[in-house]
């Protein structure tokens, strides 16, 4: 994550953060114990980030904020209530989302991040691949009556998802059904920019191949708004059945 944050935006954020936790916590006690809830370490003596100290030992949490990552930093900043207006904070929670329930997912997100400022082209494509995934992944639930044989495009998935959601059903409000089809606009898209603007499908010197990352920060954005937005559908409205446990008695004879 840090290869996508400027270390210009990275100076600035971090005096944003700072001065949002003075305002919340007002002594060094506090933000130590903030801080630290943040911090991780193993019994290799590995830490994700090194808690730096005044000579007073009072936590020194300017170069503190300076020692950590790009992407815990931006999530200190989302839960400080930090407005990060020039960097969009989908992308880390998107990861996470994956890192937990989508590994194949998240490996192939994860490949396209690395590749957006070298290879946009692949990026996008890398992109369009996660997101096919994880509505494969959806749709493996058994209470789903359209069944996936693994060969289905982007826009095939997205279509038999929304209609499993029922979002776009008749007996819907028209805003509702509006977005249901904006969502398969969306991937549409991004599925024929895959296949007709990237090098995933072979292309000439006279084809047109998208090499500017702003476009590929812009899909993978799209990528992980759309997601995202199907992982907390599904959750909420088709939520894991219960496993109810069978309680043995206590006063077993033996």
């Amino acid at each position: 994550m840090n290869e996508l944050i400027s270390p210009k935006y990275l100076m600035k954020l971090v005096r944003l953060v700072e001065n949002a936790i003075w305002e919340e916590y007002k002594t060094y006690r506090e933000v130590r114990i903030y801080i630290e809830k943040w911090h991780d370490t193993d019994h290799y003596n590995w830490e994700n980030f090194a808690i730096a100290e005044k000579p007073s030992k009072e936590i020194d949490l300017l170069q503190t904020l300076h020692n950590i990552d790009g992407e815990t930093l931006l999530k200190i900043a989302i839960d400080m209530g930090v407005e990060t207006p020039d960097f969009i904070p989908s992308i880390p929670t998107f990861k996470n989302e994956l890192k937990s329930e989508f590994k194949t997912a998240y490996s192939t997100f994860e490949k396209a991040l690395k590749q957006i400022n070298t290879d946009p082209s692949l990026a996008i494509g890398l992109a369009n691949s996660a997101l096919e995934s994880i509505i494969k992944e959806i749709l493996k639930d058994k209470r789903f009556n359209n069944k996936v044989t693994g060969n289905e495009t982007l826009y095939k998935l997205s279509s038999i998802i929304l209609k499993e959601f029922h979002l776009r059903d008749d007996e819907n409000p028209i805003e509702i059904k509006t977005i249901g089809s904006s969502l398969l606009a969306i991937n549409q898209a991004i599925e024929k920019l895959r296949s007709e603007k990237t090098h995933f499908h072979g292309k000439t010197e006279a084809d047109y191949l998208i090499n500017d990352s702003i476009y590929a920060f812009f899909v993978l954005n799209s990528v992980t708004s759309v997601g995202l937005f199907l992982n907390s559908y599904y959750k909420n409205k088709f939520p894991k059945p219960q496993i109810e446990k069978i309680e043995e008695p206590d006063d077993l004879p033996f």
